[in-house]
């Protein structure tokens, strides 16, 4: 059997069961819910122990990263998910009368492609099937061939808990994900390079799939530290964000800006907290995870010697673990190339800039494509709030990094360049369900307003009409 027949079958599997009404029950829901915690919980060692072969990662950090925050996704559905598809009832209106009551019907795609990365391979997968499997979806997830442990457990996990009819998991590479894409889905979510992004949404478009994106973004996300923030604060909380999955995290920051006026000072501090987190060698350190391929190490490598002589710290690898040290290049200028594109590995540029031409550095960054995250310290928080409810990106912190992510009930999304929908809690619901506006009308005390003639009726329908704009 080809690989189109495989995933064409799977499909039609998934269709047909989707048509026996199973998954509209919210209490069948929940049931799948509690069977895909005890999976990943019986799983657990197992997603550990995959996550450090794949990408180097400590289990303090897989479990941070992936294990726990698909527990706490799986939790909050199961919690809430009774609550989110409640039907709602709204009041119709004068003008539906005698038709006084409205009901909106939260109603699943149907059949659902999720389409995961490699660099959190648990989160991005079973974080969108928690909310797929909320909303009353199937789904078939297409998960990384580059992290090819953590797909085997992956397999595991939903095989464990469920059919093939229901859920499943493919692995392999481009090719099986070309012949997903081919296929006529209800729902795509896609987790990855906004390149690839451009290609699930021309796919999607023969069939006209609703589409999620949630993209890196392709001028990177931005962190910018004025002259007045805490620099200890902001070079602990940046320093440890960097070195967090090698850089590896679709919100990490890509460069920080940081004032002329204490740049100096700034990087020192990040030195100093990569050297007391980490140690001066970061390559040995059995904490620090690795980049996922030889080819991501080497366009790592490459990038770095480009820059060679402005390597004020790290710029040191291990090609046979593929570990790149945490990279600091002091200064950048804004309009560099390193600046203008995603880099997703542990190097970081540092832009000085004129706190006093603040605006104009705002200006620049929103000029570009929109990021996925923003990233502000300051202890002007009124100022800052200001910024960031007038820029375009995903998602930020004040003082603050990547928690963002993890506030409960909170969406995590993009705009643009940085992707499309939005996830997590009941905004995953959303995502995965589809509003079904339903009026019963009635066969008594129909009103002659809405019928012709017009004219020469009893009532001034024109009238009427313009009263209801009051």
């Amino acid at each position: 059997m080809s690989i189109e027949e495989e995933v064409h079958g799977i499909v039609a599997a998934q269709r047909a069961f989707f048509k026996t009404g199973k998954t509209l029950d919210v209490k069948f829901r929940i049931a799948q819910l509690k069977a895909l915690k005890a999976s990943v919980l019986t799983h657990e060692a197992d997603m550990v122990d995959a996550l450090h072969k794949d990408l180097g990662r400590h289990s303090v950090e897989a479990f941070f990263c992936d294990v726990g925050s698909v527990i706490l996704e799986i939790n909050e559905a199961i919690r809430g998910v009774k609550r989110w598809s409640r039907t709602e009832v709204h009041f119709s209106g004068l003008v539906c009368f005698p038709s006084i009551f409205t009901r909106v019907y939260k109603m699943p795609y149907g059949v659902s492609l999720i389409i995961s990365p490699f660099n959190f391979p648990y989160v991005l997968s079973l974080g969108v099937l928690t909310a797929a499997i909320a909303g009353g979806n199937t789904a078939v997830i297409k998960a990384s061939s580059k992290a090819p442990n953590c797909t085997k457990v992956l397999m595991d996990i939903v095989a464990d808990a469920f059919p093939p009819e229901y859920i499943t998991v493919l692995g392999g590479g481009h090719d099986v994900a070309d012949c997903c894409l081919n296929e006529r889905f209800d729902k795509i979510f896609y987790t990855g390079s906004t390149n690839v992004g451009k290609h699930v949404l021309e796919c999607a478009s023969k069939n006209l799939t609703p589409v999620a994106l949630e993209l890196g973004g392709e001028t990177g996300n931005w962190c910018i530290v004025r002259k007045d923030a805490d620099i200890r604060d902001a070079a602990h909380k940046i320093a440890f964000f960097k070195i967090v999955n090698s850089g590896q995290v679709c919100v990490n920051i890509n460069q920080v800006a940081v004032a002329r006026e204490i740049a100096d000072e700034f990087v020192s501090a990040v030195k100093e907290e990569i050297i007391r987190q980490i140690g001066e060698r970061s390559c040995v350190n059995p904490e620090y995870a690795c980049l996922i391929s030889d080819s991501a190490y080497k366009k790592c490598a490459e990038e770095a010697e480009l820059y060679r002589e402005r390597i004020v710290f790290g710029g040191e690898g291990c090609p046979e673990t593929r570990k790149y040290s945490p990279t600091i290049i002091y200064p950048v200028d804004i309009n560099e190339p390193i600046v203008m594109h995603e880099l997703f590995c542990p190097l970081l540029p540092i832009v000085p800039f004129d706190d006093d031409k603040i605006d104009e550095l705002l200006e620049t960054i929103e000029s570009r494509e929109h990021g996925l995250s923003l990233y502000i310290f300051t202890k002007n928080v009124r100022w800052a709030k200001r910024a960031m409810s007038h820029l375009q990106f995903g998602g930020g912190c004040i003082n603050e990094i990547l928690l963002q992510l993890v506030v409960k009930g909170a969406p995590f999304n993009g705009t643009g360049h940085s992707g499309m929908g939005a996830y997590h809690g009941e905004w995953g619901f959303r995502e995965f369900t589809h509003p079904s506006t339903v009026l019963v009308g009635s066969r008594h005390f129909n009103l002659r307003l809405r019928e012709h003639p017009y004219e020469g009726s009893t009532i001034n329908k024109y009238k009427f009409f313009k009263f209801m704009e009051k």
